[in-house]
């Protein structure tokens, strides 16, 4: 036993420190490893967003022709208004009254007044710049531009594109709000190259013979949508007032041949009507039958009006008829 303890008291201890591995900044390889590792993911997901374009895997549309955005037009004319026009006008509508803007630029506003020059080609600053008046030829509050929009903002947002053109002859504001018709009225009293504004103030213009339509050469519909999504020619009530507009005024002035369109906006593929559930309740659609209707309202079962589950207990799931027949009947 003593010979034991000898042996334990001769042996030097060891410090359990000295086994501890140093601390100190991490190794050059394995950071460099972990840079490769992030590059990589970063390029797989560069790679996902070329591949899909926008945050709804939808890729952007083309640029659409000339001969495109004229049956668009059209289809937008004759649907919400019921009109069916005739093959006379559609043979004198040609893709020349379109004038084209290039979606390859992104429609940028600063990039608008290019777009407005190349229509006017050599006379742009005849018809644009100048601001004086010409007895026989250039007439007060007629004029040569006229941009239609949703809003006041929009309309002004238009003519900073074009704000450079407007230095010698100022634009004209075409809106309700903040304006009085009395001041639009004395603005349009002096020589107008370019106007802009929503389709109810400019067609009430127009009726009082403020507002001249003898030189106009370019009506530019703003077709840009909203954050809600809409647009001039899809938010119902500004919509409805441009066709009134366009039907009053603009239409047999295309149909001759002295007014171009400028649709300025991507014309939509289909993807723009998510979330309009006003348009889409009056799309005549035909109502759910209760079997469609039971397996809507199951889970909330107990949260349902008495009245209504009266009903569907009484009828039968492959009823033919619908469950807003039967409430109409028992509510009548």
């Amino acid at each position: 036993m003593g010979s034991g303890k000898a042996e334990r008291e001769q042996k030097p201890r060891q410090n359990p420190k000295s086994n501890r591995k140093l601390l100190g900044p991490k190794s050059k390889q394995k950071k460099t490893k972990n840079k490769h590792k992030k590059n990589d993911t970063e390029q797989t997901k560069t790679k996902t967003t070329v591949v899909t374009g926008d945050n709804n895997n939808h890729p952007p549309p083309p640029p659409a022709s000339p001969s495109q955005q004229l049956n668009y037009f059209l289809t937008q004319f004759q649907s919400p208004n019921g009109v069916q026009l005739s093959s006379l006008e559609l043979e004198s509508l040609k893709d020349s009254i379109i004038l084209d803007v290039s979606q390859e630029l992104g429609q940028d506003v600063m990039e608008l007044e290019k777009h407005i020059k190349d229509a006017f080609r050599s006379k742009w600053k005849e018809e644009l710049c100048e601001g004086n008046l010409i007895e026989g030829k250039i007439e007060s509050g007629n004029p040569a531009v006229l941009a239609v929009a949703t809003s006041a903002l929009r309309s002004i947002e238009l003519l900073r594109g074009m704000r450079s053109l407007t230095k010698e002859c100022h634009a004209v504001k075409l809106f309700s709000k903040h304006m009085k018709i009395d001041e639009q009225v004395s603005l349009l009293k002096n020589r107008v190259n370019i106007a802009s504004g929503t389709p109810s103030r400019i067609k009430k213009l127009i009726d009082i013979e403020a507002l001249g339509l003898s030189r106009l050469s370019v009506i530019l519909i703003d077709i840009h949508t909203d954050v809600k999504g809409y647009s001039l020619l899809t938010l119902p009530q500004v919509r409805d007032e441009f066709w009134d507009l366009y039907k009053n005024y603009f239409h047999q002035r295309v149909v001759q041949g002295d007014l171009r369109i400028c649709l300025y906006g991507p014309i939509p593929d289909g993807n723009e009507f998510k979330g309009k559930k006003s348009e889409l309740r009056n799309l005549n659609c035909q109502p759910l039958p209760y079997a469609s209707l039971f397996f809507m309202v199951a889970p909330s079962w107990i949260l349902l009006p008495k009245s209504v589950k009266s009903v569907v207990k009484h009828r039968s799931l492959s009823s033919s008829t619908t469950i807003q027949e039967d409430l109409d009947q028992n509510w009548a």
